[in-house]
């Protein structure tokens, strides 16, 4: 399986004897799977066939279908909108006497949107019938297309996110090389306070300072996020590879990540593991980014 998108477009369309139609599918992020079709009035079965598929298909995204039919050929009628009509004629009335108006004619207020209506013969249930399944024949089509597109995507997307995941255990390794130095550097930063506390003249225990840097040297251990570090980097690449429906689960190990990162950086005795800690926090958001993509 490959790791898909949760963006994507789409379109298909086609035609019959007297009608044409297109077919159009917007694939945006979402939390879960949100499917909005817009049909013509009458093509109920339609809607809800393209529903039906569009679930079977997709597991997330907010989804936006649109099926635009028009009548090419066949007989056709006109039908004027007398209501419409006449209140444009009082409204012209109104102003006839005012100077440097000229006044309304008849074939303008006709030409004013809803005034004449053009409505299609209604076509003989065997047509109607033939023309639902070159419809649905073409919605297969653009949900087809949608899929390729969230996939082309999400291949994308993968190269970006297998990049991040080796920069981040680059860093962890950084960090790994670093935490060994931890204790030497504790030792040396509570000898310089204590041979401060003994120019000022205050005895000092050198069993309690031994103690003391015991204990920082403790606290102060990042062995065990270095550990966790580790395996989140080896699932984090066992989903990329599996691909499938991983974006929920890629955005909780995206936090996971983030927890470890922040108990490094507040466990940090130098500078340098500080700042490796900032930039894995720096890469930790740019994947978590990446991830919302995902499917």
């Amino acid at each position: 399986m490959t790791v898909a998108s949760m963006t994507g477009f789409a379109r298909s369309g086609g035609s019959d004897e007297t009608a044409a139609w297109v077919w159009e599918a917007k694939s945006v992020n979402g939390r879960g799977l949100d499917v909005r079709c817009r049909v013509p009035a009458g093509m109920d079965a339609v809607d809800a066939a393209a529903k039906k598929s569009l679930a079977q298909q997709f597991a997330r995204g907010n989804i936006n279908l649109n099926l635009q039919l028009s009548h090419t050929k066949g007989d056709a009628d006109f039908v004027v909108n007398r209501a419409a009509l006449d209140r444009l004629v009082a409204v012209a009335g109104e102003y006839a006497d005012k100077p440097g108006i000229a006044p309304a004619r008849l074939d303008g207020l006709m030409g004013m949107r809803g005034v004449i209506e053009t409505v299609a013969a209604e076509d003989d249930e065997a047509l109607q019938s033939a023309r639902q399944a070159l419809i649905l024949s073409s919605l297969e089509e653009v949900i087809a297309g949608l899929s390729a597109a969230r996939l082309e995507e999400g291949a994308r997307t993968a190269v970006v996110l297998a990049s991040q995941i080796d920069e981040t255990e680059r860093l962890v390794n950084a960090a790994r090389d670093h935490a060994a130095t931890q204790p030497d550097a504790i030792r040396a930063r509570l000898a310089e306070q204590v041979a401060e506390i003994i120019k000022a003249g205050v005895e000092a225990d050198p069993d309690r300072i031994a103690q003391e840097a015991a204990l920082l040297a403790v606290k102060a251990d990042i062995r065990e996020e270095i550990d966790r570090l580790d395996g989140h980097i080896a699932s984090a690449r066992e989903m990329l590879q599996g691909g499938g429906v991983i974006g929920r689960r890629l955005d909780f190990l995206a936090q996971e990540f983030n927890r470890e990162a922040n108990t490094l950086c507040s466990k940090s005795a130098d500078q340098d593991l500080t700042r490796i800690g900032l930039d894995l926090k720096t890469v930790i958001d740019r994947l978590r980014e990446q991830v919302q993509n995902i499917e």
